[in-house]
């Protein structure tokens, strides 16, 4: 292949890389899917290819829809079972953040909702979305009709609307403030404050450290923050899954705030909030290992300041 043609292909990687993120939720699997696209466009006949990104970005949406569809994915990704990958703010994979619908589409509490849509709903909703195609392009990415590509995303944004409680954002200072008064209260044990610190119907889910079978829910403020304080609470076992006594910091992940367990510059842990009327409305808590490979590794490059928190 011709520099050129890699050129090319190289000059959108970032954004075909933030469209797989938002129709996967995995970087892992995203990264597959663009390598995945960059060996087609080497064996295509470029010569044929009017609009290298039209071409490319239905290979992409295709090579995704493809994932989902298949029987590993369903499996893996049945409803109740799976957890997005968290990137750090600033990471490019998390793509275009100029409007509050392009960040809405790449938050966690999108990206778990997105899981209900069927895959060409999915696809259609981040084209629309995340990306501001024009339902002529959608369709002809998706090989259906304008109108279907209508009805698609209609649908797509009644289902999330549904879900979604609340809205707007909340002003990323604020936000910061209410997390790290929850994270003080669960590593001195005030369950009560805790209590105080969620609305009524928050819901928390955690991986349970990649150690259990199935995520683990709670949904009364009581339980959650009795979950809350059992998880950091220190023990001399959980130091030594950690490799060390993290230290922990307030970062944003996926536009939110996070509670980061970090040990030396290895991310042991985060916490992502939802906050919404001054509480917090969820929490999701990961520590599996491969979920947290490419946050770490861009918090490894990451200036990080003071942590909140800096001995357990």
């Amino acid at each position: 292949m011709d520099m050129a043609a890699i050129d090319r292909f190289e000059a959108g990687r970032g954004r075909l890389a933030s469209l797989a993120y938002r129709l996967l939720g995995s970087a892992a699997d995203a990264e597959d899917a663009v390598q995945d696209a960059f060996l087609r466009w080497q064996a295509a006949d470029r010569e044929r290819i009017d609009v290298p990104e039209a071409w490319l970005t239905k290979v992409v949406t295709n090579l995704c829809l493809d994932r989902l569809r298949s029987a590993q994915a369903r499996h893996e990704r049945a409803v109740g079972d799976w957890l997005p990958e968290p990137l750090l703010d600033g990471d490019p994979m998390l793509g275009p953040a100029d409007t509050f619908e392009q960040r809405e589409s790449v938050s966690l509490a999108v990206l778990t909702l997105m899981e209900r849509l069927s895959p060409v709903e999915r696809a259609a909703y981040v084209l629309r979305e995340a990306f501001s195609y024009p339902h002529a392009e959608i369709a002809g990415i998706l090989d259906i009709t304008e109108s279907a590509s209508q009805q698609h995303v209609h649908r797509a944004r009644r289902r999330v609307a549904a879900e979604r409680r609340g809205g707007g954002e909340v002003d990323p200072a604020t936000a910061r403030r209410i997390v790290e008064e929850f994270l003080t209260a669960a590593l001195s044990g005030r369950t009560e404050r805790l209590v105080a610190l969620l609305t009524a119907d928050a819901t928390a889910v955690s991986d349970g450290a990649g150690l259990a079978r199935r995520l683990l829910r709670h949904r009364t403020p009581e339980r959650i923050a009795s979950s809350v304080r059992a998880g950091f609470r220190p023990t001399a076992a959980k130091r030594r899954m950690a490799g060390g006594s993290p230290a922990f910091h307030i970062a944003r992940v996926n536009g939110s705030p996070a509670v980061l367990a970090v040990v030396g510059d290895r991310v042991v842990g985060a916490v992502a909030f939802e906050v919404r009327d001054g509480k917090v409305a969820s929490l999701r808590g990961m520590a599996a290992a491969h979920r947290l490979a490419r946050l770490g590794e861009t918090w490894a490059r990451h200036e990080a300041g003071a942590p909140v928190v800096d001995a357990w």
